[in-house]
């Protein structure tokens, strides 16, 4: 019998993370690292890559692979040139997913709906078909999806394509878990609050100014919804995900597993 008071063990195992060069898929990259798995990464930026790879400073158990996941093939290539470096993928982290070009409905441009249901959505289901090949073979996979807050509600003006899709991801986490529950892999999605991540940074401003607040009263917006009246950490989704990608995981499935603070009780 596991203990269940034990340190989570990874050793053996293998992680694809994608968007995995800062933010949450960085800190899930650490965690898991720390954990005894292997890790590769994945983002737009090999300059940011290289960096990353750097700073964790796990030499021949991390990789970083340049791609858009927005681009079905750079995502397929992710899982296969993690396959073909670590022989295997047994935990696949859908952590890329944003949008731009914040709007009303009315005003919504077609190319910022279509990049993000390609970047939260499609990226998902290219990367979770191409790996769940892969843990057929072994009857063992996990999948994390990085869902949102906002995956669970729609109270938030001009990010409709946000909240659509990754309600729709919410969907593909059930009806993945749905599917292969029965073959021991698992499905499952976090579900964080505001979590100020560089990704944050760089389009939280714009988000805010259509909705005619700076961007401290934007943030601020998310933790006073919280019962904890603050920001969610990157540690504390991490901490979540380890737990999902380990043996004592392996009774949860189809979960949407809120990491938000008390949002929304």
């Amino acid at each position: 019998m596991t203990n269940a008071n034990s340190t989570v063990d990874l050793t053996g195992k293998v992680a694809a993370i994608t968007g995995g060069t800062r933010g949450i898929g960085r800190g899930i990259a650490e965690a898991f690292l720390a954990a005894g798995a292997s890790v590769a990464i994945n983002g737009r930026n090999p300059d940011k890559g290289a960096t990353a790879l750097a700073e964790i400073n796990a030499s021949d158990r991390a990789i970083f692979v340049p791609g858009d996941v927005t681009r079905q093939d750079d995502v397929e290539n992710f899982i296969a040139t993690t396959i073909n470096t670590f022989g295997k993928v047994d935990i696949l982290v859908n952590n890329a997913g944003g949008s731009s070009g914040f709007a009303p409905v009315s005003e919504l441009s077609d190319d910022s709906w279509q990049e993000a249901a390609a970047w939260i959505l499609h990226s998902a289901f290219w990367a979770a078909r191409a790996a769940l090949k892969d843990m057929s073979t072994r009857s063992y996979g996990r999948i994390i999806n990085i869902s949102s807050v906002e995956g669970r509600q729609a109270n938030k003006a001009n990010v409709s394509h946000y909240i659509t899709f990754k309600h729709a991801l919410n969907g593909f986490t059930k009806a993945v878990a749905f599917e292969w529950g029965g073959q021991g892999i698992t499905c499952n999605a976090l579900s964080p609050g505001a979590v100020e991540t560089d990704l944050m940074k760089l389009s939280g401003p714009a988000a805010a100014e259509t909705m005619g607040v700076s961007y401290e009263e934007f943030l601020d917006g998310y933790a006073q919804d919280a019962a904890i009246k603050r920001l969610n950490t990157v540690d504390e989704v991490a901490a979540m995900a380890l737990m999902l990608a380990s043996d004592l995981g392996g009774g949860i499935t189809g979960a949407i597993m809120p990491v938000d603070g008390g949002t929304g009780l």
